[in-house]
Parts: structure tokens; C-alpha cells; sequence
């Protein structure tokens, strides 16, 4: 696999993208969101049996599993901008195909197409990445990875305003105009990466994947109503194992696969997206247990009698501190670097949920817990784009972090399974309904301390990211004395980085990414402008050079691989940037 890009510059990533793209991630979340406040209801509202209900929301973590990885690497190979717009068009249809029906069949389908927006988040960090100035990404990426914790806090208690006051159906429409309004943005503000990875798709990988998902994610979504020792959930089980094994051998023969397992199975990517499992686990635990304390009613002894819209209200705090998160994460990443952001993260949460087991005896307990668990929350979400992309070449960003959403899936899938049958084994019958007790409910929160104990180690065992190699070198011709850039001979490229006027430009961060997408080194320009980076063998390489405001310039350039360097100097296109 091999990245391409031109000597055309990029186009401007003005101020608009960073909000654009997080609203993306806003409207994915409203999309997971916009049921919750009738489940319940879906049986009777669908005219149909509670084990067929369940298909409307199993359609849409299906689809949205099989999606993500298969998105962030069209984006790669064909424009992450491109395949954005195409997964929010997708969910657009879906949304109106469930609006307009009140069928079982044509609900799940439209279900099974608002799932493929799931490939936003992804997409979005990618073209962060790929766009944004180095000083701009930590908060943006940080914004971004958060937006679904921020979307589904947000969306809660409007989903459940209207789903009380307005045709269940609204749901819908309104989920169809935030995504119609989001592409517009996408389209007028958002530019177009201008990285890409050669090759072609890898359709028997994407295939084998998502046969593999299907049959993992199934059981587990099934499990409680077909019985978790039945035949037909270790079956799938089984044949999930062997189909992913199968395609896991299979794609580590191909020279441009779907997943690259070998960049996958390094422990800096390995252990972030094993860590990103039990953050999914946190995070859903509590989305599902303080809605249901809060609704229910006082006369149990534990329940809080509050209604739908204002327990809404309450838990939408754990999605606004996850906003507010995001640029502290960003302070702290800059100081300390993700690795510690993700274990800061995690001790908060473990925080919440240890305080949580003694503040749930009224409503304004579970506001305290909702905002510190949002705070850790957002902490580790931001963390594990960073840690992903400081690990994968650049042209696997957004396969890379296709996978690590889908990896944050798995564990909130988990998550609802196991604490859905927690739930259930503990209930008691009143009236001849049953309902969860305080029990199942300290039960769960102790479980979702164990995932983030859990979670801690395996942040622990991530290995420091290096430092980037930022001494700069003076351009050919300066004069003698300076520190040479290789030893014993120079072998690589130096030059200057100028301004449009021909000035030169300081602090300019120029990036060398190799023809097969991995980054080979990094410099920052000196006072004169000048710049020098090694290269590790002959061959194409891509010269990415961004400055605080300036226009980025992406260059293709070559080296014979003797111990000669080659001058070349970098001119930012355009105008400059104003604030």
C-alpha cells in the first residue's frame, strides 16, 4: 500500500471544520439515541412480539459494526470527505425509510441504514488529522471522539420531549434533517484530505469481516432471549471464531488487505483498542442503569419517580462534561501526552462509578455521578484517536480508527448484554411487571468498575510514544558548524519552509511520510525557516508541510538513497490565514 499526493496544496482547513465534523459525530449519536425513550413501547408501537422489537435496534449495531472499518478504508483509498458524506446520506435515507412505516420489516431496514453513520466518527479524526494544524488537532480530536457521549446526552431528553408530546415518527424526520443539515456543512466547510492510500479495495476482507461481526455480535445481542448455553448462541459463537480466524490468515497475505494485522498487532494499536473495549463498557453502564433508577417509581424504597424528560435531563450532564473535556485533554495531552490522559481518564471513571455505588438515593446524587463519569469518560475517548494515530502510518488513519470505534462498539454491545442480564436475574415482580432492583443496580456499577480496572492495566502496558525528531538543520549553503542531520554522511532533504512572499516561515512543522503511507520523520523549522530530515532509503516520499497561519502544502518528492541531500525548499500557498 502506498500514499499519493501532489504538489497541489491542500485546501484551507478553516475555522469551520473542527465544529462541522464534530456535529457529524453529534448526529451519529442522536441517531444510536433517538429510541431509547421508546424501547419499551416498540412492541406495541410496531405491532409485534418483544424478541421481534429487538431486531429495530439490533439492525443498527450490526450494520454500524460492519461499517465503520469498511468506511475509514474507502476513506483511505478514495477521500475521507467523500465517504463522510456518502455514510450520512445513507442514514439520511434510513431515517426516512422509518419514518414512513409503522412495519416491522421496513423499520429494521431503515434501522440496519441509519447504522452506517457509525463511519462518521472515524472519518472525521481521519480528516482532522489530515487538515488540521498540529496545534488545532489534540482539542479537535479530542471534540470529536467525545461527540457521541455529547450527542447521546443531548438527544436524550429531546428524543424523550418528543416521543411524550409528538407522533413517535418525528423521531425520525428530525434525525433525516440533522444529517441533511450536516452534509451541507460537510459539503461548503469541510476540505476534501489530501492523502490517500494506493490499491484497491479489499472486498473479500470487508466481506469476511463483517460475516465475522455479524456472527459475534449476534450472539451476543440475542443471547438473553435464545439462551446464552443454547445451541444456536455457541454456535454462532464458534463459527465466529473460525470465520475472523479464516479471515485473519487471509489478509495477512494480501499486500493492500481491508485491516492491516500486522500495524494492528503492535502494542501501542493492540492494547489502545483492547483499552477501548472497556471504556465502551463504562460508558454504557451508566447510560443504562440512571435512566432506569430515575424512572422508577418512589413506592419501590430505591426508585426516584422522575419523569422521562427530566431523567433525560439529568443524565445529559454525561455528555456535556465529555464536551467540556475536550479541550483540558488537550492541555494535558500537550503536557503529558495521551498515555497519561487515557490513565487519568480511567481513574475518574473508576472515581464515578466507586462514589455511584453510595449516590443513588436522589435525583441530585445521580447528577454528581453523571458529571464525573462524563469527565473521565471524555478524558479516555479523546485519548485513544490520539494514541491510534501517533501509531499508524498516515494513510491506515481512518481504517486504523474505523477499527478502534468498532472496538468501543464491542464493548457497549457487551456492556448492554451483560448488564441487561444482570438486570434480569435480580428483578422482582410487582403487579405482575417485572422491575430491576438496587441490587442488579450496584451490581452493574460494580462491574463497570471491573472494566476500568481492567482498562488501567492494559493502559499501563502502552508503550511511551517516542519523541518526534524536531531539531532542524540549516538549508544548503548556510554556513559550516551545524549539527549534521545523519552520520557520518547527510542523506535525506533539507531546505526552507517559506511564506507566500517568499519570507521565511518559523515553527513550521513539516512531515515525511513514506510511499507506503508510514510516517518517517518529522521537523520543525528553525528561525531562518530551514528544516532537514533523514530518510531511511531510496524511493518516493510525500513532504507534508503545515504552519499556525498558513495553507498547508503536501509535496511529492524523491530520493536516490546516496549520502547527498536534496534541497527542497517548501513554499505555503496563498494568502495567509487570519484568525
Amino acid at each position: 500500500m502506498t500514499l499519493t499526493s501532489t504538489d497541489q496544496p491542500a485546501r484551507r482547513a478553516g475555522g469551520g471544520v473542527v465544529p462541522v465534523l464534530a456535529f457529524a459525530g453529534i448526529v451519529v449519536a442522536v441517531m444510536q439515541t433517538l429510541l431509547v425513550p421508546v424501547i419499551k413501547d416498540l412492541p406495541q408501537l410496531l405491532d409485534t412480539e418483544p424478541s421481534n422489537a429487538t431486531w429495530v435496534l439490533t439492525s443498527t449495531l450490526l450494520s454500524g459494526a460492519v461499517a465503520t472499518p469498511i468506511m475509514g478504508r474507502l476513506g483511505d483509498l478514495y477521500g475521507k470527505r467523500r465517504m463522510l458524506i456518502a455514510s450520512l446520506a445513507v442514514m439520511v435515507v434510513g431515517a426516512l425509510v422509518s419514518a414512513l412505516t409503522s412495519e416491522l420489516l421496513p423499520m429494521i431496514a431503515g434501522r440496519a441504514l441509519q447504522g452506517f453513520a457509525m463511519g462518521a466518527i472515524p472519518l472525521g479524526i481521519g480528516l482532522m488529522r489530515d487538515t488540521l494544524p498540529r496545534e488545532r488537532l489534540g482539542s479537535a480530536m479530542g471534540l470529536m471522539s467525545s461527540s457521541i457521549g455529547v450527542g447521546g446526552g443531548l438527544a436524550l431528553p429531546a428524543a424523550a420531549l418528543v416521543a411524550q408530546y409528538a407522533d413517535w415518527h418525528t423521531l425520525f424526520y428530525g434525525a433525516a434533517g440533522l444529517g441533511v443539515l450536516s452534509i451541507a456543512a460537510t459539503l461548503l466547510l469541510v476540505p476534501e484530505s489530501p492523502v490517500r492510500a494506493e490499491g484497491s479495495f479489499d472486498l473479500p476482507g470487508a466481506l469476511g469481516l463483517s460475516a465475522g461481526l455479524v456472527l459475534f455480535l449476534l450472539p451476543i445481542t440475542k443471547g438473553s432471549d435464545w439462551g446464552w448455553t443454547s445451541g444456536t448462541t455457541l454456535g454462532l459463537f464458534a463459527a465466529s471464531v473460525v470465520v475472523l480466524l479464516l479471515w485473519g490468515a487471509m489478509e495477512l497475505r494480501l499486500r493492500a488487505p481491508l485491516v492491516d494485522l500486522r500495524t494492528t498487532a503492535r502494542p501501542a494499536v493492540l492494547f489502545t483498542n483492547l483499552a477501548s473495549i472497556m471504556v465502551g463498557v463504562s460508558f454504557f453502564v451508566v447510560s443504562l442503569v440512571l435512566p432506569q433508577l430515575l424512572q422508577l417509581p418512589s413506592a419501590t424504597g430505591y426508585g426516584l419517580g422522575q419523569s422521562m424528560v427530566v431523567a433525560g435531563l439529568l443524565v445529559a450532564p454525561l455528555g456535556l462534561t465529555m464536551m467540556f473535556t475536550a479541550p483540558v485533554y488537550a492541555r494535558l495531552s500537550a503536557k503529558y501526552g495521551p498515555k497519561t490522559t487515557l490513565i487519568l481518564g480511567l481513574l475518574v471513571i473508576g472515581i464515578g462509578y466507586g462514589a455511584g455505588q453510595f449516590l443513588l438515593s436522589a435525583a441530585w446524587q445521580t447528577l454528581v455521578v453523571s458529571v464525573v463519569l462524563g469527565a473521565g469518560i471524555g478524558l479516555a475517548y479523546s485519548s485513544l484517536p490520539a494514541l491510534i494515530i501517533g501509531a499508524v502510518p498516515a494513510s491506515e488513519t481512518g481504517a486504523a480508527n474505523g477499527l478502534n470505534t468498532l472496538m468501543r462498539s464491542i464493548g457497549t454491545s457487551v456492556s448492554s448484554a451483560v448488564i441487561g442480564m444482570v438486570l434480569a436475574n435480580t428483578s422482582d415482580t410487582v403487579g405482575g411487571v417485572e422491575i430491576p432492583t438496587m441490587q442488579g443496580f450496584r451490581v452493574s456499577f460494580l462491574i463497570a468498575t471491573a472494566a476500568v480496572a481492567i482498562g488501567l492495566a492494559l493502559a499501563l502496558c502502552l508503550p511511551r510514544q517516542p519523541r518526534q525528531q524536531t531539531a532542524p538543520l540549516p538549508a544548503a549553503g548556510s554556513e559550516a558548524g551545524v549539527p549534521e542531520l545523519a552520520e557520518p554522511a547527510l542523506r535525506g532533504f533539507r531546505g526552507r519552509v517559506l511564506a507566500p512572499d517568499g519570507s521565511p516561515v518559523a515553527r513550521a512543522r513539516v512531515t515525511l511520510i513514506d510511499r507506503r503511507g508510514r510516517h518517517a520523520g518529522t521537523a520543525v523549522s528553525a528561525a531562518d525557516g530551514s528544516y532537514a530530515l533523514a530518510v531511511p532509503a531510496e524511493g518516493a516520499y510525500v513532504l507534508a508541510a503545515t504552519a499556525p497561519g498558513h495553507h498547508p502544502l503536501a509535496s511529492s518528492v524523491s530520493h536516490s538513497g546516496d549520502d547527498r541531500p536534496v534541497d527542497r525548499d517548501l513554499s505555503l500557498p496563498g494568502e495567509p490565514v487570519t484568525a
